[in-house]
This record gives structure tokens, C-alpha cells and sequence, in this order.
């Protein structure tokens, strides 16, 4: 077993983690990055990806992810394969974490950048495809079936928000739920409902995606939730829009959170309630939950970070002066 110590410790490797990474570099921080569950974050297993700036052709999400890491490797990076399963926050900077491997890692401040995981139905089909056919963002991939006929499954403000969106690249969109009224705020629903290009069915539950000959989304499985009765919807697209689960558990007592378990921070920062503990990305992002938001909001982390050592270190040594 041994410790680890470092001026930022980051928790996660996804777009927000290793942006900080990168600025945590840059500044002198020697950062430290355990990577996780889930080394990379959402885009290693997101194919195409074509919104993020800088690329003029479609590149792959795994591939953006490593030169990510390499940009931070070769700033100062030191990066750790390990899961972080303990954190001791309470008693203030240095923070320390203790990871799975019985290491144990300390910072004197601390980046979270866990993030979130998409929601999945669970049913047959629907991870063989996902990135042929299957989604969970709109708002990424919605541009490749411009001319198409997609569907989206949930009820709530994200299924509505992603069905409306999606009126931007196809005149045939479908919101499916499983039952006969939806949960989304009552202004999201008049402008659903006034939408000619889209419909709705009511009181059916998507029990299998299922792929064409050239091995994409071809169809959908339905069932009737009130009669039992099955039936099939043919879509080029599904968009999963059930929520997601922001990655907190290991925070849960010792950060505030809102409702849906994102961790709460100070508007328009990264700063929250424990001096020296950031969070940046979609573990505090509900709204946009984008690569390029992310990203920018570890940027916002790594500075603020620097700026509360700088400001702790003059007003130490002042006092020993």
C-alpha cells in the first residue's frame, strides 16, 4: 500500500477531469488523476462524434479521449488506475482518498469529476446497438438521422426536450411512454402537442430493439402496459430518455446534492460547499451534459483551484512572517 500526495487530486477521466488535469499542469499542480470505473469516461464507448470544436471530419469518441490523455500525461499528469472507494473530506485541505487498491491518495485540493451515466431500459437489443441505431443524447447524435424517422422513450422534461429537439433534423419523430400522461412541466407539453412532426403513443413500453440485415436499428418491439397487446414501430433512430445517475454515492453525507443526487455548486462555479473541493462535468451538470461543457467547466475547476492555493500559501506564509 502506499500514499500518493499532490496538489490536485482529480477523481474521474472523462473530458472534465482531464481538462483540469491539463490547467492543474499548466499552473505547477503536478495533478494526480484516478481514472476509475470507467478510464476516459462516456465518449470511450460513444462512436462518432462530431460537435466537439476543432475537427472538421467525424472522429471517435475512445480516440478524443486519448490524446486527451496524452495532452495531460504530457503537461505533468500522473495518471492512476485505481477506484476511488473512501474520501475524507471533513476535517478540510489535504483531502484524502482511498482507492480500491488500498492506496491511499492525498491533494491539497480536490476535483471531482465522477460523472454521470445515462439511464438504460434493460431490454434486448438495446446495448448491441447502441451507437447503431440506439442513443441516450439527442442532442450528440440526433444530426445523423436528419431525413429519418427516430423515436424517443421516456415521459419526463428530457424525453420531451430531446423529442422537440429532434424536430430539427426529422419531420417523423415518435415519443413513446409507458403510460397515458406525461411527467414534463405542463409548458414543455403545448409545445409537444402543438409539433405536427410529432406523435405520440401512450401506454407502451419498448421490450426489445431490434437490428436490419445491414446489423443497425431496424425496428422497435412493443408492448401495450394496459391490454398486454405487442406491435412493432420501424425507426432508423431510438433515443433512450429515462434521466441519468450522477456518480455520487461516495459523497453522499459529506457534499450537498439536489434532488436527483448532482452535486450542488456555487452558480456559475465549480466551488462547492467545502473550501478546496470543486466538481466539475456532469456530476454537477444536469442541463447540458456535453463533452465540450464538461470540459470547459474543468477548466473552470483547475483555475479556481489554483487560485485557492495561491491565496491559501500567501496567507501562510504571512502568518509565519
Amino acid at each position: 500500500m502506499a500514499t500518493h500526495t499532490t496538489r490536485m487530486l482529480i477523481i474521474g477521466s472523462g473530458p472534465a477531469g482531464l481538462s483540469a488535469a491539463i490547467y492543474g499542469a499548466r499552473a505547477g499542480m503536478e495533478p494526480i488523476v484516478v481514472q476509475g470505473l470507467q478510464p476516459g469516461g462516456q465518449l470511450t464507448i460513444t462512436t462518432d462524434v462530431e460537435n466537439y470544436p476543432g475537427f472538421r471530419e467525424v472522429i471517435q469518441g475512445p480516440w478524443l479521449m486519448q490524446e486527451m490523455q496524452a495532452q495531460a500525461e504530457h503537461v505533468g499528469t500522473r495518471m492512476m488506475w485505481d477506484t476511488i472507494v473512501d474520501i475524507d473530506i471533513a476535517g478540510g485541505s489535504p483531502f484524502k482518498a482511498i482507492g480500491d487498491s488500498g492506496d491511499e491518495y492525498v491533494g491539497d485540493v480536490l476535483v471531482i469529476a465522477t460523472g454521470a451515466q445515462a439511464k438504460w431500459l434493460g431490454v434486448e437489443g438495446e446495448q448491441a446497438l447502441s451507437g447503431k441505431g440506439v442513443s441516450a443524447c439527442a442532442t450528440c447524435d440526433g444530426f445523423f438521422y436528419r431525413g429519418k424517422k427516430v423515436a424517443v422513450i421516456g415521459g419526463g422534461n428530457t424525453a420531451v426536450e430531446e423529442a422537440l429537439y429532434l424536430t430539427n433534423h426529422s419531420d417523423d419523430v415518435t415519443l413513446i411512454h409507458r403510460r397515458d400522461e406525461l411527467r414534463s412541466e405542463k409548458i414543455l407539453q403545448d409545445r409537444l402537442f402543438s409539433n405536427p412532426k410529432i406523435s405520440t403513443l401512450w401506454n407502451k413500453a419498448v421490450t426489445r430493439f431490434v437490428a436490419g440485415e445491414n446489423g443497425t436499428l431496424n425496428h422497435l418491439e412493443l408492448t401495450d402496459t394496459v391490454t398486454g397487446e405487442t406491435s412493432t414501430l420501424e425507426v432508423d433512430g431510438a433515443f433512450v430518455a429515462i434521466g441519468h445517475a450522477p456518480s455520487t454515492e461516495l459523497f453522499k453525507g459529506k457534499l450537498p446534492m439536489d434532488e436527483s443526487g448532482y452535486l450542488l455548486v456555487e452558480p456559475g462555479t465549480p466551488k462547492t460547499s467545502v473550501l478546496g473541493v470543486f466538481a466539475c462535468g456532469d456530476v454537477m451538470d444536469h442541463t447540458y451534459r456535453q463533452a465540450i461543457t464538461a470540459a470547459g467547466t474543468g477548466c473552470m475547476a483547475a483555475l479556481d483551484a489554483e487560485r485557492f492555493l495561491a491565496h491559501r500559501d500567501f496567507e501562510k506564509a504571512k502568518a509565519s512572517a
